[in-house]
């Protein structure tokens, strides 16, 4: 793909400063950037890479005054990271769905409808009943299960499961590995100290802009759906159980386990190896930081917490604190010990 620095310029609503007729193929960061890549420069720490980038394009702030001459063209906005964003975004909606058209052998049920514009990798394989929307991308090797549906303009990469009756809705993404609907993790305890299968008949149900990440399993329900809700981001190798809901645009880091039927609010966010137990509410814009463990219910929206079990992060700092002058704290116990003890006795006054 190739543009002119100008399209990009129209592109991120930004002023031109340069040759309208410059050749852009790539994106690339400042300190490294070669001729035909555009970069961005936003940190003033980076400012010096300017003056010797071999960038063909750099976006930068209406506001940035350069100290010395200035080779490349320049892209002056209001927000150069925001806007460097904005071209990533596009720049990675133009290659994803570039590719178009069915390769073989791919497999599709005679009973699924699939839409236009669709790509179907080699190995693939779409099951009986589904329902394919347009611009939707089908990777090697992913696997489609029976009566499956999938919104408009979703990617589906290399080795994704999806298991039968699930529903993925518009413009989400699906990484490499990830498995969506997998049977919940449901036992019943038998009087003999086996364990019962109890089977889980529901499915999971993503909304639009839903991004899951490579490895990352969601089961579905034992009855019901599992749901996440729009907009909402999995990062990799995180596991969500049966009947788990998880709100609009909450962010969810790599390494985190949400136990079952737990509910999450909208606009969450949880940091790496965070774990959650079963059946709990957690209210709406709540920060959990990575390696925390919620054993309780967060009924108050906008709460920080931190620790296992986890509490108010501000109150964690100061316990941790506490925690790190225990052994001094412990020696000077055991110094008052020993000074009662060889207090002289009344008989000895």
């Amino acid at each position: 793909m190739e543009f002119t620095a100008k399209q990009i310029a129209n592109l991120i609503g930004g002023e031109l400063k340069g040759s309208e007729h410059v050749k852009i193929s790539t994106v690339a960061k400042i300190e490294e950037a070669k001729e035909g890549a555009i970069a961005f420069l936003s940190n003033p720490k980076y400012e010096n890479f300017l003056y010797s980038t071999d960038a063909s394009a750099v976006i930068v702030n209406k506001t940035f005054v350069p100290k010395s001459e200035v080779r490349t063209a320049l892209i002056l906005v209001d927000d150069a990271y925001t806007s460097f964003t904005t071209l990533l975004e596009e720049y990675h909606r133009i290659s994803s769905f570039m590719k178009v058209g069915i390769e073989e052998p791919a497999f599709v049920g005679p009973n699924a409808k699939v839409g236009s514009s669709v790509y179907r990798g080699a190995f693939s394989y779409i099951g009986d009943h589904c329902r394919i929307g347009n611009n939707v991308k089908i990777y090697p090797h992913a696997y489609i299960g029976d009566h499956v549906e999938i919104g408009d303009n979703t990617i589906i990469y290399p080795g994704v499961k999806v298991y039968s009756n699930c529903r993925i809705g518009s413009f989400c993404t699906l990484h490499a590995g990830a498995v969506i609907g997998s049977d919940g993790f449901g036992f019943a305890p038998q009087k003999d100290g086996s364990y019962k299968d109890i089977p889980q008949i529901g499915n999971v149900i993503l909304e639009d802009h839903v991004s899951v990440g490579a490895n990352t399993v969601i089961d579905c329900a034992t009855m019901g759906s599992t749901i996440v809700r729009e907009g909402t981001k999995l990062d990799n190798l995180i596991q969500v159980a049966h009947n788990v809901e998880i709100g609009k645009h909450t962010v969810i880091a790599a390494q985190t386990g949400i136990s079952g039927s737990a509910k999450i609010g909208d606009n969450c966010m949880i940091g790496g190896q965070v774990g959650i137990a079963g059946h709990l509410k957690i209210a709406n814009k709540t920060n959990i930081g990575a390696q925390s463990g919620i054993g309780k219910n967060i009924t108050e929206e906008g709460k920080v917490l931190l620790g296992s079990p986890a509490f108010e992060y501000k109150k964690y700092f100061k316990s941790a604190a506490v925690f790190r002058k225990l052994p001094e704290v412990l020696k000077r116990i055991e110094e008052l010990e020993q000074k009662i003890l060889n207090l002289p006795s009344n008989n000895e006054i």
